[in-house]
């Protein structure tokens, strides 16, 4: 077994709209990935295969096999895979509390039952997740009063209770405030350092931490290619996904784009803002300050002009 999931010839529907056809995914194993698309691309319908709440076409010449093997019980599934998507968390009522959040993770279920039983040793595991994820104190707080990121960090811990290999989050930074943002991105990537593996499904190429290694392009329903993170973050690659002119930066591990005409106007810009140092504060911008920054170095432009 050397592969995650092993996806071939799979055609798969939502409504009467044909998402996938004939689609064919390899994922590996211990590899931490990331998949990468435009809105409507088809990512969310590919999860929801992964996590058995959507099933393809019966074909004799198609199957899909995940861990290897292409029948699960889905409860058992989740034991191996730990999944937090935006659905799940809408699927929580209002007065469920955080800690019942986390519990129901060893069920699987959404919220806890009274037929329910948790063993002291669960309980106990339970805290001790949620103190390392920074939310012990939450945990009696009613999930609808929770921020979006609190309330994500209790679904991440909802999962790592049945102690899953693998993570799947699906644009687990969407909603998200900057403070928020960075929170997230850090217990990300302890989680990955910690030998979890992680698959991420998301539209923003600055979210994709440093240890992610494989990526996955998918527009329209189709792999437009997989492969080293290093060999498809280029400007021709990711120009194609999206449809439009951009440049790759990079800093330290992470990625961004800006679109091209805006790097053509950095290369433009007064001497000051073109030094190596600078240069290398500039890759590491997000898209929003690099409206700032263009702001800012125009009025330093105009200034020096008015002060000769």
């Amino acid at each position: 077994m050397n592969d995650l999931i092993d996806m071939y010839n799979t055609t798969v529907y939502r409504g009467k709209s044909k998402i996938l056809n004939r689609f064919s995914l390899q994922l590996p194993l211990k590899r931490n990935i990331a998949i990468l698309g435009p809105n409507g691309a088809g990512k969310t319908t590919l999860l929801k295969v992964l996590m058995r709440e959507l099933y393809p076409v019966r074909s004799p010449d198609s199957w899909v096999r995940i861990l290897g093997k292409e029948t699960w019980n889905v409860w058992e599934l989740r034991k191996n895979l730990g999944f937090i998507s935006q659905d799940l968390q809408n699927r929580y009522f209002g007065y469920v509390k955080g800690i019942e959040v986390v519990l129901s993770g060893f069920h699987s279920s959404v919220g806890i039952y009274s037929h329910q039983e948790y063993e002291p040793e669960a309980i106990e595991l339970s805290r001790r997740i949620m103190a390392d994820l920074q939310i012990e104190s939450l945990q009696e707080n009613l999930f609808s009063h929770m921020s979006t990121g609190e309330q994500r960090r209790f679904l991440l811990a909802r999962s790592l209770v049945s102690e899953p290999a693998t993570l799947v989050l699906d644009e687990p930074t969407s909603g998200l405030d900057l403070t928020a943002t960075f929170l997230y991105l850090r217990l990300m990537r302890k989680l990955m350092r910690d030998g979890k593996q992680i698959v991420l499904v998301t539209h923003h190429i600055h979210e994709i931490p440093p240890e992610v290694d494989y990526i996955v392009l998918i527009k329209n329903g189709k792999i437009v290619n997989s492969g080293d993170k290093s060999d498809l973050f280029t400007n021709e690659q990711l120009s194609d996904l999206y449809g439009t002119k951009m440049k790759v930066i990079s800093d330290n591990g992470y990625y961004q784009v800006i679109p091209d005409e805006w790097w053509t106007e950095l290369q433009q810009m007064p001497s000051m803002f073109q030094t190596p140092r600078n240069q290398q504060f500039w890759y590491g911008l997000t898209l929003s300050n690099v409206v700032i920054w263009r702001c800012a170095a125009w009025w330093g432009h105009r200034i020096k002009i008015w002060r000769n």
